[in-house]
């Protein structure tokens, strides 16, 4: 791996393969009585978020401290950022501590890759604008192969708020990477413009379409409608979407009982997923949860601890 980990471009075929056999065993310290392991001891981790988060800043949380790692939470609203502070003070004042590594979120897309060009530790992009997420999309492929048994030639349906989703990408980028065959669903307000080139370039299919992607699709991803990031009328009623690409009862009936169903959270039940769905046995969402520990452990161990192992 390379020093930092800002996009799923960082990482070849080889990389994610040896970050989900780590992964695997990180699954199984999940289940032990005592949950800890010597790998980080003596290193710090700051989580820097600029944006609110549950299940990324948590999981980073406790995969640093699993790791023995002195991990630290720092929320903007909470820090000298919110009195005017600029990003490059932050980082820099943080950095002067003495940290190994930095997990940021931040709005601004891009924001990760400066970070890393002022401070000498690993950073770890969880989350920069509508770029990338690639811890989100490692253990999502993660989840699927475990379910799946592989990627290679399976075909994978993306749903929902493209435009501003920073997950798709990165998933696009991992799944196709590992051999899948991707399409991505949404309504053509929320299909982000310019994605005919792009999707020629990387390998994946377009569809406006769902009724027609999802009987040949052998796992499906349901995405956020990001309502906070939209500043009007990308569809004339919430009823609309659900009625045109939300995963609803009559549509879970179309899919086979094995086809795994997934979703970034957080859900808006009733939206794009249905509670039918997503309570399915079926869901992978609480697998996704509980594989997020275990990527972000594997992706913390390989950047600061890889070359002493």
């Amino acid at each position: 791996m390379r020093r930092h980990l800002l996009s799923i471009d960082d990482l070849d075929v080889d990389d994610i393969d040896t970050l989900f056999a780590t992964a695997a065993e990180m699954h199984d310290v999940q289940r032990r009585e005592v949950k800890k392991l010597p790998a980080l001891r003596g290193r710090t981790v700051i989580n820097l978020f600029f944006e609110d988060s549950t299940r990324t800043r948590s999981s980073f949380e406790i995969a640093g401290k699993w790791l023995s790692a002195d991990t630290i939470n720092i929320a903007a609203k909470g820090s000298s950022a919110s009195k005017g502070e600029s990003l490059r003070d932050t980082v820099l004042t943080i950095a002067a501590m003495g940290v190994d590594a930095l997990v940021m979120r931040h709005p601004a897309s891009g924001a990760a890759l400066q970070v890393s060009q002022w401070v000498d530790a690993a950073v770890i992009n969880a989350g920069d604008g509508t770029h990338e997420h690639p811890t989100q999309a490692l253990l999502d492929a993660y989840t699927l192969r475990r379910r799946l048994g592989t990627l290679e030639g399976q075909k994978i349906a993306i749903v929902g708020d493209l435009t501003h989703s920073r997950v798709f990408r990165s998933n696009v980028l991992c799944l196709t990477k590992l051999g899948a065959e991707v399409t991505v669903v949404a309504p053509p307000t929320l299909m982000p413009s310019g994605i005919g080139p792009w999707s020629a370039q990387a390998g994946f299919a377009t569809s406006y379409d769902l009724d027609e992607v999802l009987p040949e699709a052998d796992a499906v991803m349901m995405l956020r409608v990001q309502r906070e990031r939209m500043s009007g009328g990308y569809f004339p009623s919430p009823r609309e979407y659900t009625v045109g690409y939300g995963l609803t009862r009559d549509r879970l009936g179309v899919l086979g009982p094995d086809v795994p169903i997934c979703h970034p959270g957080p859900m808006n039940r009733g939206l794009e997923i249905a509670a039918d769905a997503a309570d399915a046995a079926q869901s992978a969402v609480l697998d996704q949860v509980s594989a997020g520990v275990a990527i972000r452990m594997a992706v913390l161990y390989h950047l600061l601890a890889g070359e002493e192992s």
